[in-house]
């Protein structure tokens, strides 16, 4: 009988230290995941159309329903904003580049009428747990 017991506290412990190394081993890949995977934060970023021309600079949703005319040098150009996108539909520029570059839908993507001043810009406007933040970025 104590043969037995023996027997049975030794294969025990062969399974306690199992269970043991299986403990640390998901403590650690938890504690893991929430330093470095895990996001320490939710972030919403809602796409914003940035419109700047002769040191003037505007800034509408791009989900908005809008016909923008902006006076430059030259002349208005005519922003036309709808169903999250946003183009440059008229210029009074002769190259008529920045109307070629068709729909602006993505962050990052921009259209510059230079001989007018005008630049229309997609940029993400980040809110951090429902608070308003800066702008990602912005390059003129």
């Amino acid at each position: 009988m104590i043969f037995l017991y023996n027997k049975f506290m030794r294969s025990m412990f062969k399974v306690a230290d199992i269970i043991i190394i299986l403990l640390i081993a998901a403590f650690s890949f938890f504690s893991v995941f929430n330093i470095y995977i895990k996001p320490k934060y939710t972030a919403k970023f809602s796409e914003q159309v940035l419109i700047r021309a002769d040191g003037n600079e505007w800034t509408f949703p791009l989900d908005a329903e809008e016909t923008i005319e902006v006076k430059g040098p030259l002349g208005n150009t005519v922003i036309y904003i709808h169903e999250k996108k946003a183009q440059v539909l008229s210029s009074p520029c002769d190259n008529q580049t920045c109307v070629a570059s068709g729909l602006l839908s993505r962050k990052g993507q921009w259209a510059a009428c230079l001989p007018n001043n005008v630049l229309l810009l997609i940029l993400a406007h980040q809110s951090i747990l429902g608070n308003e933040g800066d702008i990602d970025a912005v390059t003129w």
